[in-house]
Parts: structure tokens; sequence; C-alpha cells
């Protein structure tokens, strides 16, 4: 029994350290602003950058754990279809959709606000940001 747990560990060990040569999510790319909202107080900016600005901008703050595959394939994925969504770095002024999102309370998501305590938003902060994204709708 202790040399089927050995080798099934040191199976598992050799396919941890092999998807790690798996090259996606080895770049961590943080393209320029281009364009960005104008928020209407510096708290609404605040709010922003701490919940949503991680996954909806082009300044991502990598974690630790985004450079480990597997985690670094879904952290990368997450942020490439999150500055698809919504990119607050390349604003075309379309907070509506944001602000609906953020109401349900489906922005930010679970998994995400587990890992950034920050990122959590209050009843009030929730309300305070999805008036401000309605506030730069253009």
């Amino acid at each position: 029994m202790r040399r089927i747990l050995v080798r099934s560990a040191l199976g598992a060990l050799v396919v941890f350290l092999a998807i790690q040569l798996v090259p996606y999510g080895w770049e961590k790319p943080n393209p320029p602003v281009v364009a960005e909202p104008t928020w209407p107080s510096a708290r609404a900016e605040e709010l922003a950058r701490s919940a949503c600005y991680d996954c909806h901008s082009n300044e991502t703050d990598w974690p630790a754990y985004s450079y480990v595959a597997p985690m670094s394939w879904l952290v990368r994925r997450d942020v490439e279809s999150g500055r698809d969504e919504l990119n607050f770095s390349e604003w075309d002024g379309d907070g509506d959709d944001a602000a609906e999102t953020v109401a349900e309370g489906s922005m930010p998501p679970a998994q995400y606000s587990l890992l950034h305590p920050g990122a959590r938003l209050s009843d009030a902060e929730r309300q305070e940001l999805e008036a401000a994204l309605l506030a730069i709708d253009d």
C-alpha cells in the first residue's frame, strides 16, 4: 500500500512539473492605457480599481499564483475574457452593462473575492460603484 502511495505521489509530482512547460499563461501582458473613464469621485475610482481593474483593465496586478500552472491558465483566461467584456484602459463609454452586473452581485466573482479580500464589496459600496458606472456611461 505504501508503495502505491509513493508511486502515486511521484507520478502526481511529475505531472505537476510537466504542466509547468505548457506555454499558455507565461506571458503577463499589460498593454498601454489608451483611454480611461472620468470617474465621478476618487472613492468611485478606488472601488473600481480594487474590485474590477485586475481583470477589466490593462493594469493587472499579476499575483504570485498566476505564475504556476494550472492556476496561471485560469488567471490568464479570466483576464483575457474580462478585458474582452469590459476594459477600463480602453474605455468606450459603456458602463451600463457593468453597472447591471455589479448590481446583480455577479461581479466581482466569488472566487476572485475569496483570494482578494479588498475586492469584496459591501451593499453600500456595491450601490456606490453601480451609480458611478451609470454616471460614466456615455
